[in-house]
């Protein structure tokens, strides 16, 4: 059986974009009909040979950064990159690399650069030998992406000046009141790639999935306003919300890679996920 999310997460066609590069580097994909947007700034970008480049003078981090952020704030303003989020993201190609520049977290999808998430599986395991439950966060209707969809009990993109551990930590509390105690013993699970496009632009994520023992007393409370509920639910509610599409793509990947690492659900059930912890072939 195909599952939405596995089609969803690498649904991208390639010749609807136009690479973006800094240097010689490719960075990011701008969708074709928007090329014509950035045409405003003859001074930033170089635009020939179906591709989008950074200007060479913009030689530093620095000088790549501001000249970026008059264009982002412009397109900003005109309504062609919403939901700004006052974050800082790092364009980089692995999430170990350095920075080549720094921008508004809501331009990454308008550029199609690579962005990094952390998602955990909130997990009750009861010790009467009782069914496994995982817990499931509703979004809030007012999210600036997948608003009231369900998803992972925790779930953030990893802004730049945070690890994965410090962003577990982080989110673990505003999102699900989440004690950096317990938060501290997250697992690692697998890693997901999407690629895929969107209507703001286009989703390059690296997703490093994680399992979160919760204890069976233990009720998540929301902090800052971005879930609306969280739920316990058995694992085929679950994986019947992942067949019918209620939970988000990103919140489906981490599900299914927590309930087959676990063996709670039949391989066979989601046939092709597995390409999706291997990286994309870009161009």
């Amino acid at each position: 059986m195909s599952l939405p999310c596995i089609t969803a997460a690498r649904r991208f066609d390639a010749n609807a974009h136009w690479p973006f590069l800094i240097g010689a580097e490719q960075v990011g994909w701008i969708r074709e009909f928007d090329v014509p947007l950035l045409a405003r700034w003859p001074d930033v970008f170089e635009i020939a040979d179906h591709k989008v480049t950074l200007a060479a003078t913009f030689n530093t981090v620095d000088l790549r950064s501001a000249a970026l952020a008059s264009v982002i704030g412009a397109l900003a303003a005109d309504g062609r990159i919403p939901g700004w989020r006052n974050e800082t993201y790092a364009i980089r190609n692995a999430f170990d690399a350095p920075p080549l520049a720094y921008i508004e977290r809501a331009a990454s999808r308008f550029f199609g650069t690579m962005t990094y998430a952390v998602h955990l599986n909130g997990v009750v395991e009861y010790a009467g030998g009782g069914a496994p439950q995982l817990w499931i966060a509703r979004r809030s209707d007012t999210k600036a992406t997948d608003p009231g969809m369900l998803d992972n009990v925790v779930a953030g993109g990893i802004g730049w000046g945070f690890g994965i551990a410090e962003t577990i930590v982080k989110e673990c509390w505003e999102e699900a009141g989440i004690p950096a105690e317990i938060a501290a013993s997250a697992v690692a699970g697998r890693t997901a790639h999407v690629l895929q496009s969107l209507p703001e632009g286009t989703q390059a994520e690296q997703i490093f999935i994680y399992d979160l023992a919760l204890p069976a007393d233990f009720a998540p409370h929301n902090q800052d306003g971005e879930v609306g509920e969280h739920r316990l639910a058995r694992i085929d509610e679950v994986a019947r919300w992942i067949e019918e599409g209620a939970l988000t793509v990103d919140a489906s990947l981490a599900t299914l890679d927590c309930l087959l690492r676990r063996r709670w659900i039949d391989e066979d059930a989601c046939a092709g996920i597995d390409a999706l912890f291997a990286p994309p072939a870009l161009g």
